[in-house]
């Protein structure tokens, strides 16, 4: 990239970067202290406002970076991923945001421990909560490597590793000084621009086909390689019953893994009533299904104006397809249009990496100190000693994610964050359902439920061909591959299930049935709701 790009760009970021430290700053000078304000921010927002900080949370740079490069890569396959995407916000609306948000305070566990033992529910969910939390940050940190390879040549290692590095520490630093309250203003400007970016980019592809979107589809296929195969299902799942059985195996996991998701589900928390929260889901259902409609037609028409070669050539996992789009649409590499707008798609793609990531090290810095610390002391942690290690986490949980995201840096960001979506799905979905909705559900089968799916998603994927075996594994000399499967989800998911079920039905534990009928009661009405 020409140094104009680079120059422009940085600019750019930088001005982000201000605008949201600004705001961290000024919410760390307004705060109360209280574990409230931490986690929850004061429950002050409106549902139009929590509504486009959900959105801001779930349109990460997996939807923006990776579904665009999966579809420009691999045509209609690659469309499985906006699809489950959107289609999950279904499972949230209908079972999930309003019972979540009438029975807990600031956490998954909250909901459950409402009915059980407190103790060892806790260390599960809190577990369960923070292993998803950095798989889901580790595709955040890869995305921002790629696209700051690209701005500087794409060659440079060291830029991608100082990258990564940035990224953490800016994280570390709107979750330890602002708490959920600037998070949230973080990712309503975010959104904003992401969707202002979005609506420009589609405009332009579709003007440069006069608005027809045949033409687009059949230029896109015919650049791809493939011709009409592309538009058609089977060109990466449909190759062999292995391939098929992945593609049911990431559609469970997309579709069901969001209703267990951390930083989604703390969203809940941050507006003051039940119907609040249900009416934040809609908001945010119709900007998160306006985004994914447009990322359709950025896929197709990088493939159709850059060509999959391009975008191969830049970024192997195809994460760099929407940058390179941008260029070509501007005016070309050397023309000030193409300068302006690759900058300022870089600069809001870098943008969506650095709120996403604040809204999920805070939910999992949140179960660090609100979950496993509280638990695991004696004595009733106050809430000031509370939101302090709940800081203290977000530095830890920073340096994992910074590791793993190097170390994972050649592999798609929709590909990583559907292992998390399966990992969610897996171990935070089977133990909140049961929770609500079984009766007779126990202590041992909440614990069983939240291990029985965690350990197994997470040793599925060990042993796949996503770290070893193959030449795109992550240890592409070693083969320790023994599951065929890249997503654990089609396994796992039903595992998780399963366990919850064999732990209440062996367990001597007689469920509380006043306490469920309480649970219940709150969860279908919001009388005692916090």
């Amino acid at each position: 990239m020409t140094v104009d790009h680079q120059t422009l760009a940085l600019l750019l970021f930088s001005a982000f970067v201000a605008v949201t430290l600004g705001i961290t700053t000024w919410v760390s000078r307004h705060r109360h202290g209280s574990a409230e304000e931490f986690y929850a921010g004061g429950r002050l927002f409106s549902p139009m406002e929590n509504g486009f900080a959900i959105a801001g949370d779930y349109m990460s740079a997996a939807s923006f970076l990776g579904i665009s490069g999966l579809i420009a890569l691999f045509g209609y396959d690659g469309m499985l991923y906006s699809v489950g995407f959107l289609v999950a916000w279904l499972v949230v609306l209908f079972l999930v945001a309003e019972l979540v948000r009438n029975c807990g305070r600031f956490t998954l566990a909250d909901v459950v421990a409402a009915r059980m033992s407190e103790r060892p529910v806790r260390i599960a969910a809190g577990t369960s909560s923070v292993t998803v939390s950095v798989l889901y940050l580790v595709a955040q940190m890869v995305g921002a490597g790629s696209l700051v390879a690209l701005l500087l040549g794409g060659t440079s290692e060291a830029a991608q590793f100082w990258t990564v590095i940035a990224v953490g520490a800016l994280m570390v630093i709107y979750v330890s000084l602002g708490g959920m309250r600037a998070t949230t203003w973080i990712q309503i400007v975010k959104a904003v621009l992401l969707l202002g970016g979005t609506v420009a980019l589609t405009v332009l592809v579709l003007v440069r086909f006069h608005g027809d979107v045949d033409q687009l589809l059949l230029t896109a296929a015919e650049r791809s390689g493939h011709g009409r195969s592309f538009l058609a299902p089977g060109l990466k799942y449909g190759g062999d019953w292995t391939a098929r059985l992945d593609f049911i195996s990431l559609g469970l996991a997309l579709v069901l893994g969001t209703a267990g998701l951390p930083h989604i589900l703390s969203r809940f928390y941050t507006v003051p009533t039940a119907r609040a929260a249900r009416r934040s889901v809609v908001w945010s259902i119709g900007l998160i299904g306006g985004f994914y409609l447009m990322t359709i037609v950025l896929g197709f028409g990088a493939a159709a104006i850059v060509g999959p070669e391009t975008v191969r050539g830049s970024n192997a996992a195809g994460n760099t397809a929407v940058p390179l789009l941008a260029l070509d649409l501007g005016g070309g590499a050397d023309s000030t249009g193409g300068t302006v707008l690759f900058a300022i798609v870089a600069a809001v793609a870098f943008a969506t990496i650095l709120a996403v990531v604040a809204g999920i090290t805070l939910a999992s810095s949140a179960s660090v100190a609100h979950d496993l610390y509280a638990s695991l002391r004696r004595r009733r942690a106050r809430p000031r000693s509370e939101v302090a290690v709940a800081r203290t986490a977000a530095v830890g949980i920073g340096v994992i994610a910074i590791a793993l995201g190097l170390l994972a840096r050649d592999l798609n960001v929709a590909f990583l964050v559907g292992l998390a979506f399966a990992v969610a799905a897996s171990a935070n979905l089977p133990v909140l359902l049961y929770s609500l909705f079984w009766r007779g559900f126990t202590t041992r089968g909440a614990v069983w439920s939240v291990y029985g799916g965690l350990i197994p998603a997470l040793a599925l994927v060990l042993l796949s061909p996503v770290v070893s075996g193959s030449p795109e594994s992550l240890f592409p000399g070693v083969d320790f591959q023994y599951f065929p499967l890249q997503n654990p989800g089609l396994v796992s998911i039903p595992l998780g299930f399963v366990a919850g079920w064999l732990g209440t039905v062996t367990s001597a534990e007689v469920a509380d049935q006043a306490k469920h009928a309480e649970t219940e009661v709150r969860s279908l009405t919001g009388a005692g709701a916090v």
